[in-house]
Formats: structure tokens, C-alpha cells, sequence
């Protein structure tokens, strides 16, 4: 071939007859790999934006860019995953110790504030705490009752006595939270701050001593009680 003669490219290969290769139906894209940890994850961030009526395993697929089924695989259903996402908050929970007698009352208390916290950092656990019975407690939530009831045998309360004194202290929590969490959730669907709702006036720190007068009362029955012996 001369320097002068054009060079010629192969031309490409030509579609077939029949269409085939536009026709032929497209591989169905591979839905991204799922975990539980992702799952109960994603539930959590649902629940504290939108709330428990909100939650739904399609709903919760959507935003994770899965079908429903594929959540199935790894949980069975809405109630399994109420209990998880349960378990999961209750991880954040640090209960204190008590070295001794006199200082169970001054754990409680912290250990109560630390509930209280974690409740309004999740609006929707006071709503779902009763939902999960004893006997389908998860690890964090065994960890955190096992805890709060050795502060009470710590106190010296008798075995008898000693969980429903735990139980009436929790109650007393979640009753008080309910309430705040509610209010707090409705003021985030509205757009609103709780500050700018009030105009400046400090609300905060107005509802921590409420919550924590009710609870110092209640621990002062609880300490009559003890000292009865």
C-alpha cells in the first residue's frame, strides 16, 4: 500500500436481522447487599424523622433503594423490627454503679435522666416500649434492666421488692417522657423549634426540673420504704 492510498477501517459488525440485540430484555440491576445492622440503621433514622405511624418495611426498602421482600430475608416483619430498633437506642445507655447502699438513689437518678434523654433523642420509643415483653428482650435491653435492678439490690431492697421498685421508677420515666416527646415531635412536623415556639424563654431547662421533682419524689417513696425495712 502506498503512502498515498487512503486507509481503510474495518467497518463494525452490522445489528442483526431480526433486532435481536435492541429487543433482548436488559438484566435486571442487583439490588445493593443488605444487612440487619443496615436495616435496623435505616429504621432508626425513619423513626426520629418521621415518626412510628410512618414505618413500613416498604417504606423503609424505599429509602434504601431495596425491595420490601429483600428486607424479609433478615427480618420477619414490622413487629421483629420494633423490637431491634428498640434494642438498638437502648445501646446508647450507660447505666452508673453503685458501690454502695448509699449511693444507689443517686445512680437511679442519673440512670433515670440518661433514659429520659435517650427517649426525647427518640421521640418514638416511649410509643413502642410496652410493645416488647420480657420475654423477647434484646441485649441492650437485658444489659440496661440487669443494671438498673442490681442498683435496687444494691440499696438493699429485698428480692421481692427490688424489681417492682425498679418497674415503678421506669414507669415514672416513661410516663414523663411520653408527653414531652409528643410535644417535641409535633413542633419538628410543624417546621418549628421548641426556642422559637416559646419566643425565648427557656424550656429546656423548665421541663428537666419538672421531670426531675416527679422523680425525686418518687425515689423519696421508695427510700421511706427501704428505711422501713
Amino acid at each position: 500500500m502506498s503512502a498515498a492510498e487512503p486507509q481503510t477501517r474495518p467497518a463494525p459488525p452490522a445489528a442483526p436481522a431480526d433486532g435481536s440485540a435492541l429487543t433482548r430484555p436488559r438484566r435486571k440491576e442487583r439490588q445493593p447487599a443488605l444487612s440487619r445492622a443496615q436495616i435496623v440503621a435505616a429504621a432508626v433514622r425513619l423513626l426520629d424523622a418521621e415518626g412510628i405511624e410512618e414505618l413500613s418495611m416498604r417504606k423503609l426498602g424505599t429509602g434504601m433503594g431495596a425491595a420490601a421482600t429483600s428486607l424479609y430475608r433478615h427480618v420477619t416483619g414490622k413487629d421483629e423490627l420494633i423490637e431491634l430498633v428498640l434494642d438498638e437506642v437502648y445501646g446508647e445507655l450507660e447505666v452508673p454503679g453503685a458501690a454502695s447502699a448509699a449511693e444507689w438513689r443517686d445512680a437511679v437518678c442519673r440512670g433515670g435522666h440518661e433514659l429520659r434523654a435517650m427517649a426525647l433523642r427518640h421521640p418514638w420509643v416511649a410509643s413502642v416500649i410496652g410493645r416488647v415483653g420480657p420475654a423477647r428482650l434484646g441485649p441492650n435491653l437485658m444489659r440496661v434492666s440487669e443494671r438498673m435492678l442490681a442498683l435496687f439490690r444494691t440499696g438493699g431492697f429485698p428480692a421481692d421488692e427490688a424489681e417492682p421498685a425498679m418497674r415503678a421508677v421506669i414507669s415514672y420515666v416513661v410516663g414523663a417522657t411520653t408527653g414531652e416527646a409528643a410535644h417535641l415531635s409535633l413542633l419538628a412536623r410543624g417546621g418549628r423549634s421548641e426556642q422559637e415556639w416559646l419566643e425565648g424563654r427557656d424550656p429546656r431547662k423548665l421541663r428537666e426540673e419538672n421531670f426531675d421533682y416527679g422523680l425525686q419524689r418518687v425515689l423519696d417513696g421508695l427510700e421511706t420504704r427501704l428505711s422501713r425495712g
